[in-house]
């Protein structure tokens, strides 16, 4: 497999910064104004409602703008041990033609940032991320003399299609190339031509739902967005911004950084950062590859148990537990954790959150301290919390083989 991701730049920028590929689509679309900044680019928090485009992605089909990821690729006959050297999954089990979720960690086993790896060829991987990692990558290069390290997040516009109609809008696409649609499997990436262009698609997302991602030429973005969107009226297609990613992503239990974690090289205060073991990513760390970045570290951390462990919680009522205390007894006596993600879930029908937790009060009683308001009162109620293994919401369209047609 050859990668047809392109590389030719074009600047979108103005006097607010960059503008995605896609901006032109989305600018008339975003009635509210509702404009933020990632990666300095103008980033839509919400078009028209959160909750609105919450429900399209999880009833039918919605498009993200995820271009603003910062996106590297990495090539050359040491391309796998610099990045093996790196990350701590083993990389050497990702096939061409495939992805993997992965961290990365400093010599204190404390995490830098979490992304995905793509295999594009033998010696040709693409890592995407939320933050910019250019120097760190090139850092971590250092040692390798055969490999190279490009930025080429503004060479390649990308769009996340996600929700339970998305396999149906990409039909419509007639997309042509070696394998068919319907047999990727998630992480799967291939390569396609659409109207004569070529088209990376890998089935992959931030939703824990059916979804997949569109990687191309930003000179042909805008012909993709219209493709798509020629099958609103069919298929329900409709853009979602930040606020209804965070909602989606709490639902399927991933984390988001500054959120649920600190970044290791953004922190102040000592330890506020984290590692993979305190975020439950215990089964990202392969101890049994060669030495990678906090192998030493996280060898011992494994040993003596991480201060921490990120857990989901199932709330009783409905107010959602922000920003809460976590105790081990009713009269909150005992400080044991503190939330970091919540929200009242309408597929899940459950007051749901993620939470750092010391791991000798997983056994007991969790009780959340919430403060909330009522007809402009300040209100407090203590919640009982329960442990959930799963996933709040992970439902089998997300693994079919193929995808259900609408």
């Amino acid at each position: 497999m050859t990668s047809n991701l392109m590389t030719s730049h074009e600047a979108y920028t103005n006097e607010h910064g960059k503008l995605s590929p896609f901006h032109e689509r989305q600018a008339e679309r975003n009635v509210r104004g509702a404009w933020a900044e990632w990666n300095g680019y103008k980033f839509a928090e919400y078009y028209y409602d959160a909750q609105y485009e919450y429900f399209c992605v999880r009833n039918q089909c919605g498009t993200y703008d995820i271009s603003p990821m910062q996106k590297y690729m990495i090539e050359g006959e040491q391309a796998l041990a610099m990045l093996n050297r790196m990350v701590t999954r083993d990389l050497a089990k990702c096939k061409v033609g495939r992805a993997m979720y992965t961290v990365w960690c400093t010599e204190e086993g404390r995490l830098i940032d979490d992304g995905a790896v793509f295999r594009l060829a033998d010696d040709k991987y693409m890592l995407t991320c939320g933050a910019p990692m250019i120097a760190w990558l090139r850092r971590a290069k250092l040692g390798f003399t055969n490999v190279t390290v490009t930025d080429v997040t503004d060479d390649i516009a990308a769009l996340s299609i996600q929700g339970p109609t998305s396999y149906s809008v990409l039909r419509t696409l007639n997309l042509t190339g070696d394998d068919a649609l319907e047999t990727l499997k998630l992480f799967d990436v291939r390569e396609f031509t659409f109207n004569g262009k070529p088209i990376t698609v890998s089935r992959t997302g931030f939703t824990g739902d059916l979804g997949y991602e569109l990687w191309v030429d930003p000179a042909h973005a805008i012909e993709l967005w219209d493709a798509i969107y020629a099958q609103q009226d069919n298929y329900g297609v409709h853009p979602y911004g930040e606020a209804a990613t965070d909602m989606l992503r709490i639902e399927a239990g991933f984390i988001m950084p500054f959120v649920d974690f600190n970044e290791a090289h953004k922190t102040i205060h000592f330890r506020h950062d984290h590692s993979p073991l305190e975020l439950n990513l215990d089964w990202l760390v392969n101890f049994k590859k060669p030495m990678f970045n906090g192998k030493k570290a996280l060898l011992e951390e494994a040993k003596t148990g991480p201060e921490y462990r990120l857990v989901k919680l199932d709330i009783e009522g409905n107010k959602p537990a922000e920003e809460a205390w976590l105790y081990a007894d009713k009269n909150c006596t005992k400080e044991i954790g503190y939330v970091t993600s919540a929200m009242w879930s309408p597929v899940a029908k459950a007051n749901i959150a993620l939470a750092m937790v010391k791991p000798d009060a997983l056994k007991g009683d969790i009780y959340a301290e919430i403060y909330y308001t009522q007809e402009l009162r300040q209100k407090m109620k203590v919640a009982k919390c329960e442990l959930k293994d799963k996933p709040f919401w992970a439902p089998e369209r997300a693994r079919a083989v193929p995808p259900f047609q609408y």
